[in-house]
């Protein structure tokens, strides 16, 4: 376990207090050598595992192609591994460590607590999915998005909801080890469920119409139809409005169950 102590960045400014925060946890991050490769690289692997699932299928009879299947599940894979997993390995631990606690006695509150130790996790997040989405729409031929707007909004509703997903899992998990394990459920149920290794359109009406419910689903929805375009208002108001749903009960788990002391 990690000696590394943060204290509490004496600034009045929220934006500097969150600032000063990150570039601390940015330091501790750095020196989790497991929890760093998985955000890193396994994120940059997977899409590789993802084309040759893809290049299987019978895309072109389900009007998708290889380029709509790859860069929409390459982003909710960095989602996964780069935010959610690696986020509640990070709760947990400065949790253990005692550094949420100590940090609750300064000035700063505890939502700038939160966001200040996502934050390195978060921008991770985000410059992999950037990467992923150039690389695979040249290597692939997906082009640009054909609607930009929503493929942003995906990844920001993912990205929020991911992260308070991370505190409640985190909550719930005793050791970093232990964490790891909680979080590996809604991980794998997502690579299957969500879209991302086997599109909706291509899995039987009945168990689509389950996995539709999960909570990268609607992401994955936004994002690929960002891409091609082929998203209908209605269908893009559900996907808003179950990712919007997701994300607010999220949020609210972690008000109402994130444990800022030690579980013993």
């Amino acid at each position: 376990m990690s000696t590394t102590t943060m204290n509490p960045p004496a600034t009045t400014s929220p934006a500097g207090r969150m600032r000063a925060l990150a570039r601390a946890e940015l330091t501790l991050l750095g020196r989790a050598k497991g929890t760093l490769f998985a955000a890193l690289f396994v994120p940059l692997v997977m899409p590789f595992s993802l084309r040759q699932v893809a290049g299987g299928m019978d895309l072109k009879a389900n009007g998708l192609t290889v380029g709509a299947v790859v860069v929409p599940g390459a982003i909710g894979i960095s989602l996964l591994f780069a935010v959610y997993s690696a986020l509640t390995a990070v709760f947990v631990a400065r949790r253990e460590e005692l550094v949420l606690k100590r940090l609750r006695t300064g000035e700063l509150r505890d939502p700038e607590i939160l966001a200040g130790a996502a934050l390195p996790s978060i921008a991770i997040g985000v410059a992999q999915c950037v990467l992923l989405a150039v690389g695979c729409g040249v290597l692939l031929d997906a082009g640009a998005p054909s609607a930009p707007h929503l493929a942003i909004v995906g990844v920001l509703l993912g990205i929020v909801m991911f992260a308070a997903l991370a505190a409640v899992t985190g909550s719930f998990s005793r050791s970093t080890e232990s964490a790891q394990v909680m979080s590996m459920p809604l991980i794998f149920a997502s690579m299957f469920g969500s879209g991302l290794f086997i599109p909706f359109e291509v899995m039987p009406d009945r168990i689509a119409s389950i996995c539709e419910l999960l909570p990268l689903s609607p992401v994955i929805e936004l994002v690929r139809g960002g891409w091609t375009g082929g998203l209908s208002g209605s269908d893009t108001l559900s996907a808003l409005a179950l990712a919007v749903a997701w994300t607010t009960v999220s949020v609210f788990a972690v008000r109402r169950w994130f444990r800022w002391e030690p579980r013993r």
